[in-house]
């Protein structure tokens, strides 16, 4: 399904560019609404097309872009309760997604990347309504979890909104917290994926290279334009409706990128 022309700065169909700016638009509008799903709905809308490698590590560079352009403004709300559980499971969890993403055939990744992201946010929406009881375990857990998934798919932050969410914290601590945490665990994977494509018998390609800032050139400019969007939204929707908008838009495009992964094999 990756269909090729000649040009350099853009080496694939001009199909696929349209979809990209299609996709990177809607989540960028995602991104400012709930301050987390950027790079999920990115990866799960291009990975069926092309090899995930660039694709993740060129949203983890976009996501602390975006959050260091909006963590001012929620400073004051982000969770300490939460936000260190997470950046410690991530610290330990993020160099092992990113080495399986190395090393993972592209075919079976695009599959579990994509199943994966349809139950996490599937769960997600299941557990709307329901109260979680917030302990050291369930956030020690959710670190772990979002690690790993940040660093094979540049999706956790599906997971520790999931959990954050079910535990009943307000909307706009989920969103300030996720804002910090996306900031900080992006960088920190961004410096193990150059780690992972010096290292001595790495593959270069599947993680950074000239098409990860193809990417990045490409996505940056309209994820900011949907990101204005939906940060005027959010001031403006109630807070389940925030919740719901957010977990139904998840649900349907991690399922359309499962059906896509399966019907390219």
């Amino acid at each position: 399904m990756q269909i090729a022309f000649t040009g350099a700065l853009w080496p694939w169909s001009p199909a696929l560019l349209a979809l990209a700016v299609v996709i990177a638009l809607g989540a960028g509008v995602v991104r400012g609404f709930s301050g987390f799903g950027f790079s999920a709905l990115v990866v799960a809308g291009l990975t069926p097309f092309v090899p995930p490698g660039p694709v993740v590590a060129g949203t983890l560079v976009l996501e602390a872009i975006a959050s260091a352009s909006l963590i001012r403004t929620v400073t004051g709300d982000v969770d300490r309760l939460w936000l260190k559980p997470l950046l410690i499971g991530n610290a330990v969890f993020v160099p092992i997604g990113l080495a399986a993403l190395s090393w993972v055939p592209v075919e079976q990744l695009r599959l579990i990347v994509a199943g994966g992201l349809l139950c996490g946010a599937a769960a997600l929406r299941l557990v709307d309504g329901h109260h979680f009881r917030k302990s050291a375990t369930l956030s020690g857990v959710t670190g772990a979890a979002s690690g790993f998934l940040n660093g094979f798919a540049a999706s956790g932050g599906v997971i520790a909104a999931m959990l954050m969410i079910a535990t009943h914290l307000p909307s706009n601590k989920v969103r300030a917290t996720m804002i910090s945490f996306l900031l900080y665990v992006s960088l920190y994977a961004l410096l193990w994926s150059f780690a992972l494509t010096v290292m001595p018998g790495s593959k270069p390609s599947r993680l950074l290279g000239p098409d990860t800032l193809r990417w990045i050139m490409l996505l940056w400019p309209t994820m900011f334009v949907g990101m204005r969007f939906g940060a005027r939204a959010f001031g403006t929707t109630p807070s389940d409706g925030q919740k719901r908008l957010v977990l139904n838009l998840l649900i349907v495009v991690s399922a359309l990128g499962l059906f896509t992964a399966i019907a390219a094999r």
